[in-house]
């Protein structure tokens, strides 16, 4: 499939552009402009008031003015360096216009000595006295047409004009084609939009300022054409998916039910609900891709230790996925209880696995006397064989990123896919990451979890802390003390890990335990198996124990400078503890005087311990970039769309692409084919090859 010729146009060289040299164009690609179509989603950000007044007298400067004038007398400088002034007067006032560094010559053939000028720019009162320094326009009263009433401002990088980039965009609008609408015509007439030429002319000549709100109808518009042709990307990846010949796995819930007799709690309603709707994915043939998304301590071990049960009951294998081998550690060592009421064979396969021991456990794997694996992506190594894989669990720390999951499919397994997320995602984020799999959320919390009481402390009341901290470890109790950096940086004044190690060693004796990013695996899986088994009572760490750790014991969780964290790290972090009986505290330390987003972070965080609530308010404060994480998260950069306050219109975008490719899978109707071409205007390729593939 090759690009449709209505766009060569606006796909062609820059410099095709009127007005556009080599020079100019190499600078516009600081801008991301790389080709006229660029220029079209090159929106401006602001505008100036540049409607015509009788006089200065009409405004009150500073401000920018539109006023015919009279030229007068000129006033070149005496002395090098000093400005040069022409007096002008409008129908009521004289005023001066000055420059700097400007050749005479020039000036008298710009503004001759008895003629009328249209000039525009920014006026200031200067001893009483009114001045235009530079006017950004002066035009012969015949070309007073020229000037908009109202004119966009561009951004810019170094060395580009508003009017170069004015003029750019004005060639390339002459050359956008009129193209099909793609839009569903039920949602365009309820929603007023504009079409899509339109749309373009208008957001490039706004008329005021109203016109460059993100709610302008034409805005809109266009931002709806990027969430829809993203989710169209994301719904034809997951119509490739389940292409590919899934596995009807039936459950008989005997399994199920042992292990639900096991546990002294009932499942919360939540819980039962993801797993009813992982099972019925699982009897589908069409293979599973589902996210189970749940807040920290909600519970989503259980479900998917449940979801393994049912590919076993069904006559399978199931495998589950930690990114690290601390983690696949942890998780085999909670899931064995499980395993051991259920009555089936649960095994753990890791990079440290050699030798005879390592045979004999892919001997059995690939014989089927294996039930369940936990491992490392050691799993996916070349010499492992399943007997028969029916469900692979994610266990999603490692931003399993879209592009990855399109390469796990294509390995033609047949294999349904669960992937976990511990952190709660705001939906607009949810769609645009993961808009390709069907989501269960988790949305309560298991009986019995106590709430964890967060306090903020300054850094000045450290001693306060450690002797707290004292009197809690008399008691019995374990406490992680998380520091941001691994050592002492002469630019950052952070309290380094070791730093903080020696001084709680030397406060609270051996008891204090480290781990940090820099030390060797080894030595980071003893330290943590020591605090597990309570020969240390204080683990001091960077952040590497946000990811998953459980120790019940645990009570007391203090984050020194929690103002330079994340609102999700910290709420990772706080959900290490509440993990057991006792009353659970988490204290943010930080550094005063807090700036006003950093406390209101904190004020969040202390406030509540709905991990929706705070990803949504930290989307608010951050953006959806950094929240994520743009560069590892394979967030679609959005040019006129704005996930933060655009959510709903995400939503919409994924049912309408979800519906226009149930009732046209190849995309050969009229509407169809109308999407084909935004598809290429917005240059997803992705999508281009998953539909010359189908």
């Amino acid at each position: 499939m090759s690009r449709p010729a209505e766009l060569f146009p606006l796909f062609a060289e820059l410099e095709t552009l009127e007005g556009v040299g080599p020079k100019l164009a190499k600078l516009f690609l600081s801008l991301g402009v790389e080709k006229p179509k660029d220029l079209l989603f090159l929106l401006p950000h602001s505008g100036v008031d540049r409607a015509r007044k009788a006089s200065v007298r009409d405004v009150v400067p500073p401000c920018t003015v539109t006023v015919e004038v009279e030229v007068a007398n000129h006033m070149p400088p005496r002395t090098k360096g000093k400005p040069y002034r022409i007096n002008v007067r409008d129908s009521l006032l004289e005023f001066q216009l000055v420059f700097f560094h400007a050749r005479g010559d020039y000036l008298t053939k710009l503004l001759p000595t008895g003629q009328r000028r249209l000039i525009s720019g920014k006026v200031e009162l200067f001893d009483g006295i009114a001045q235009m320094v530079h006017p950004d326009h002066v035009l012969r009263v015949e070309e007073a047409g020229e000037l908009p009433p109202f004119e966009p401002v561009y951004p810019l990088s170094a060395g580009i004009t508003q009017k170069q980039v004015a003029k750019a965009v004005a060639a390339t609008l002459t050359r956008a084609p009129v193209l099909p609408e793609w839009i569903d015509g039920p949602l365009l007439a309820r929603e007023g939009w504009p079409d899509w030429a339109t749309a373009m002319a208008r957001v490039h000549a706004p008329k005021a300022q109203a016109d460059l709100s993100p709610t302008d109808p034409a805005r809109v518009r266009l931002a709806y054409d990027e969430l829809f042709a993203h989710q169209l990307t994301l719904s034809l990846a997951r119509a490739a998916l389940r292409r590919g010949k899934g596995q009807v796995t039936r459950g008989t819930g005997a399994l199920q039910r042992k292990v639900l007799a096991s546990l002294p709690y009932q499942p919360t309603g939540a819980q039962t609900r993801a797993v009813a709707e992982i099972s019925l994915d699982m009897e589908n043939p069409l293979r599973m891709n589902r996210l189970l998304q749940g807040d920290v301590g909600s519970g989503k071990t259980l479900v998917a230790f449940l979801s393994l049960l049912v590919a076993v009951e069904g006559g399978g294998q199931g495998v589950m996925m930690a990114p690290t081998e601390i983690l696949a550690r942890q998780h085999h060592e909670g899931l064995e209880p499980l395993a051991a009421a259920a009555g089936v064979r649960l095994e753990l396969l890791t990079g440290r696995d050699k030798g005879a021991d390592r045979v004999a456990k892919l001997a059995d794997l690939a014989a089927g006397r294996i039930d369940i694996l936990v491992g490392t992506h050691a799993v996916f190594q070349k010499d492992v064989h399943f007997h028969d894989l029916r469900l692979a669990v994610v266990d999603e720390q490692h931003r399993f990123g879209v592009a990855q999951r399109m390469e796990l499919g294509a390995k033609g397994q047949a294999t349904d896919t669960l992937v976990m997320t511990a952190t709660p995602i705001p939906r607009s984020l949810a769609l645009a990451s993961y808009g390709d799999m069907d989501v269960s959320v988790l949305d309560e919390k298991p009986a019995g979890r106590k709430p964890i009481r967060t306090a903020l402390v300054s850094t000045a009341r450290m001693d306060e802390v450690v002797a707290h901290l004292r009197q809690a470890l008399v008691e019995g109790r374990q406490a992680y003390w998380v520091c941001p950096l691994v050592e002492d940086s002469e630019v950052l004044d952070y309290a380094s890990a070791e730093a903080r190690f020696a001084h709680l060693r030397a406060a609270l004796g051996d008891r204090v335990g480290m781990v940090h990013g820099q030390m060797p695996p080894a030595d980071k899986d003893a330290a943590m198996a020591r605090f597990v088994a309570g020969q240390t009572q204080v683990l001091v760490a960077t952040t590497v124990i946000e990811v998953g750790v459980n120790v019940p014991n645990a009570s007391i969780m203090v984050v020194e400078r929690a103002e330079t964290f994340g609102l999700a790290q910290l709420h990772q972090l706080r959900g290490r503890v509440g993990r057991g009986t006792a009353e659970s505290t988490c204290l943010l330390m930080y550094q005063a005087p807090l700036t006003d987003s950093g406390e209101r972070r904190l004020k969040v965080l202390r406030d509540t311990e709905d991990g929706f609530r705070i990803a949504e308010e930290d989307l608010s404060m951050r953006g959806a970039g950094d929240l994520i994480g743009t560069a590892q998260s394979g967030l679609p950069r959005f040019r006129v769309a704005d996930l933060e306050r655009q959510g709903a219109l995400m939503a919409i975008a994924q049912s309408d692409a979800r519906r226009l490719l149930a009732d046209d899978p190849a995309l050969q109707s009229l509407r169809g084919r109308a999407a084909r071409m935004l598809l290429w205007l917005l240059e997803q390729d992705r999508a281009i090859r998953l539909l010359s593939v189908g």
